[in-house]
C-alpha cells in the first residue's frame, strides 16, 4: 500500500512552449484528495474556497473546468507565474477514502452540482491538426 503527500507552493514557472498548461483531465490508481490553504485554485477558480477539499476515489476522471481550459487554451504560450499567493496541497492513497457523514450532511457545504463544471466542455480534437513549420 503507498500514500503521498504533495504540497504545492506559489513558486511555480510554466515554461514549457506548444503544450496545454493547466492541469490535465486523467484518472488515478489511487484515491487523490486536494486541499486549498489559501489563495485560488487554477484548474477551478469558481467555488473551490480556501479551507475546501475535494476527494477523487480510484478511476474517477477529472481535471481542470471549462474556464481553465478555455483560458489556458488560448493564452500566449510565454513563461508566467503560476499559484502566485496560493497555497495548496494533495494527499493521494491506495487505500480507499471516503467522505464521513458530517461530510456529506451535517457541515452543509457539499458542492452537490460539482460535476457540471465539465459540462460545458467542448470538442477539440481535430485528427487532420498538425503542428505548424517554424
Amino acid at each position: 500500500m503507498a500514500s503521498t503527500l504533495s504540497i504545492f507552493p506559489p513558486h511555480f514557472w510554466g515554461l514549457a512552449d506548444h503544450t496545454f498548461r493547466p492541469p490535465y483531465y486523467h484518472r488515478n490508481c489511487m484515491s487523490e484528495f486536494m486541499g486549498l490553504i489559501k489563495g485560488h485554485y487554477e484548474a477551478k477558480e469558481e467555488g473551490f474556497q480556501p479551507g475546501g477539499g475535494s476527494l477523487h476515489s480510484m478511476m474517477t476522471p477529472h481535471g481542470p473546468d471549462r474556464d481553465c481550459f478555455e483560458k489556458s487554451s488560448t493564452a500566449p504560450l510565454k513563461p508566467e507565474r503560476v499559484a502566485e499567493g496560493t497555497m495548496a496541497f494533495m494527499f493521494e492513497s491506495s487505500f480507499s477514502m471516503a467522505v464521513t457523514k458530517w461530510g456529506l450532511e451535517t457541515c452543509k457545504r457539499l458542492d452537490k452540482n460539482y460535476y457540471q463544471c465539465w459540462e460545458p466542455l467542448r470538442k477539440h480534437f481535430d485528427p487532420n491538426w498538425r503542428p505548424s513549420k517554424q
